[in-house]
């Protein structure tokens, strides 16, 4: 393989990755919610491309036939537009991302209501269990993304030349990872983000200031999701097609659980440093695990050698190094820095 296609892989899959991170950073790093239902909202986002946005623009452009085979002609149709006209294909990015992200913290929301009071433990086990009931409903239901059948997605970058499609991609991929990083690193170290930590660390505490932590936490998956949402909906616009099949929680909810932790969770530095790390060994995995295998006479298939690795590392991190690479450092406001200058003066 290329160099510079595996390069431009890694960003793609680090551009991605950092978005899902990041928001289960606000829920799990600051909140302290668990969870295990990541999948579900990267999903939602998938939805929300393959399922509205497509009906919007197959309405606006008056298609007829099922939703399955109408994306394709769709896609060819608009695809021809996009050549000719870039801002086209940039407004369906945006509009996608916006739906996503207003779709995704609804259904965030609206999902956690019921469990949110319930224990740490029990409320992983439920969130895991929507997700997966939204999976097999998407899988099988052809009515929504066409099931296992998936339906297809425009291509917003079709003005770009073909051998150059991956790279404009990855510099996309990374200009949102930018905004998102902005996004999160304001509201966490705000007097929200501040609360979310007091929450997670003791919840009586923030009752005795008079604030609601069923609402704290309504609010902070919300926004998670809302997140998680805009990387479900750039996947699908990058591979064209939205298939539920390929959203399984190993993908979309463990490993980004691991990346959290790798890094170090309760700050944005580690969630880098996480990612990152991730990605390349994954990607790294993926092209030359049969050469691995070969090598180290391996006594099972290649394809397992990615999680046997990942799951021995989440292990070793639990172990040795539960705060992650970065340990998380206390919020310094500006107030507390000029009381700090104060006291270093006297």
């Amino acid at each position: 393989m290329a160099l510079d296609y595996l390069i431009l892989n890694i960003i793609i899959w680090f551009s991605i990755y950092m978005i899902i991170v990041l928001s289960l950073n606000i829920e799990y790093g600051y909140a302290g919610i668990p969870n295990f239902g990541r999948a579900m909202a990267v999903l939602i986002g998938a939805i929300a491309v393959g399922g509205i946005v497509n009906r919007v623009l197959i309405y606006i452009l008056n298609i007829d036939g099922g939703i399955i085979q109408s994306t394709g002609i769709l896609k060819s149709t608009l695809n021809s537009m996009i050549s000719q006209n870039p801002f086209l294909g940039l407004a369906i990015l945006v509009f996608s991302l916006l739906v996503a992200g207003l779709i995704g913290a609804l259904a965030g929301g609206l999902f956690i209501i019921p469990s949110v009071k319930l224990r740490n433990d029990y409320l992983a086990i439920t969130l895991l269990a929507i997700s997966e009931v939204l999976y097999l409903i998407s899988n099988y239901n052809r009515s929504i993304i066409g099931g296992y059948y998936g339906v297809n997605t425009p291509d917003v970058l079709a003005w770009v030349p073909g051998e150059h499609r991956l790279f404009a991609f990855a510099i996309l991929g990374l200009i949102i990872v930018l905004f998102v990083y902005l996004f999160t690193e304001r509201l966490l170290t705000s007097p929200f983000g501040r609360l979310l930590k007091a929450m997670r660390e003791n919840e009586d505490v923030i009752k005795s200031f008079g604030r609601n932590p069923f609402k704290l936490k309504v609010k902070a998956v919300a926004i998670g999701s809302g997140v998680a949402a805009m990387a479900g909906a750039f996947y699908s616009l990058l591979s064209s097609n939205v298939i539920a099949s390929t959203f399984f929680r190993v993908e979309w909810t463990f490993f980004p659980f691991l990346m959290l932790l790798l890094g170090g969770s309760g700050n944005n530095k580690g969630v880098i440093l996480g990612v990152l790390s991730f990605v390349v060994a994954k990607v790294l995995l993926i092209v030359y695990k049969f050469e691995i295998k070969d090598i180290l006479n391996l006594p099972f298939e290649a394809t397992w050698l990615e999680y046997i690795l990942f799951g021995s590392i989440m292990l070793l991190i639990l172990y040795y190094k539960p705060h992650g690479l970065i340990k998380e450092k206390p919020v310094f406001t500006p107030a507390l820095k000029n009381l700090k200058k104060k006291h270093q003066k006297i």
